[in-house]
């Protein structure tokens, strides 16, 4: 592989590779394109016949992944496009139906260093966290403009942090001096709002969980998520396998609960009754693998709508 490929290592690649195989013919739809690494091993199965349809909202991205794709012999079609869209994006090519749907939540050190995007208290960067730039709320607009509660909420819900009136009650009191505008003056609020006489940091940063909130808020992750899942009930062919790499908790019982639902209505049978994580040896090589969980559906019935 060359340097663009080698640069992004796709998490848990090894383990969906020896769970899923494809038909020559087969379709498979990567709504987390990326840089296009899970893709590439599953294009490998794949004849002239076969189709590789991947989405992203980050354009950054999918110039990536059409370099690491374009020596398969299967049609490859690359769309920026979020996977709420993923039907109507089917539609506009032709699919009817998906053998393979994945989406790996997570994203790569490229986007974390990636200024115009924001996103790290490691750095200090403009603060956007928009991995789509058409959308019009940005970071800095939320912990700017948003009363106290409100950022105390968003930061509990989606940050799952304990101490999130504090660091609220912080981030406005700074504001009033100074509009805070990167993430650097970010981080450095809540490293102060959390420290205390004597204190040792655990293993993640103190920032970790309210850049994690601010990202999802502007993003609009997890309702992404809800709707991407409820689509593919629809969009998967019979026998199909829809698979998910989540990174964190709340994106994991989202998945867990759809799949649960859909067994339940007997269209799903989860493979996964647990989910896969990586090995010790994955995660001494790539890091980012340590928090990822795999959960893996087949669709074994007709998804039926009611008027």
């Amino acid at each position: 592989m060359n340097g663009l490929k080698d640069e992004h290592i796709p998490v848990l690649a090894a383990i969906l590779a020896g769970q899923i195989s494809l038909p020559q013919d087969g379709v498979m739809v990567d709504a987390t394109i990326g840089h296009g690494g899970h893709s590439f091993l599953f294009g490998k199965q794949l004849g002239p016949k076969g189709v590789i349809l991947g989405l992203d909202v980050d354009e950054k991205t999918i110039q990536r992944a059409q370099l690491t794709l374009k020596d398969l012999k299967c049609r490859v079609i690359l769309k920026k496009s979020n996977f709420a869209d993923i039907d109507m994006q089917m539609r506009q090519y032709g699919i009817e139906k998906a053998d393979f749907i994945l989406a790996d939540l997570g994203f790569c050190s490229a986007q974390l260093e990636d200024e115009e995007k924001g996103l790290s208290f490691m750095q200090n960067m403009p603060l956007d966290m928009r991995l789509d730039k058409s959308l019009s709320t940005t970071a800095a607009d939320i912990v700017n403009n948003s009363d106290e509660k409100s950022l105390a909420d968003l930061i509990y819900k989606y940050g799952e942090d304990r101490a999130s009136r504090r660091i609220a009650r912080f981030i406005v009191e700074s504001r009033q001096n100074e509009p805070i505008e990167t993430t650097g003056q970010l981080s450095n609020i809540v490293c102060k709002a959390l420290a205390r006489p004597g204190r040792r940091w655990t293993k993640i940063h103190p920032a970790t969980r309210t850049f994690q909130a601010l990202r999802i808020a502007v993003n609009n992750e997890l309702e992404n998520l809800k709707i991407l899942l409820d689509k593919s009930e629809d969009l998967l062919a019979v026998g199909g396998k829809i698979a998910i790499i989540s990174f964190h908790s709340l994106e994991d019982r989202i998945v867990k609960y759809n799949f649960r639902q859909n067994a339940d209505r007997n269209i799903y049978k989860i493979l996964t009754k647990k989910p896969i994580v990586a090995d010790r040896q994955e995660c001494l090589s790539n890091p980012r693998a340590r928090s990822a969980k795999l959960r893996i559906a087949q669709k074994i019935n007709k998804y039926e709508t009611t008027d």
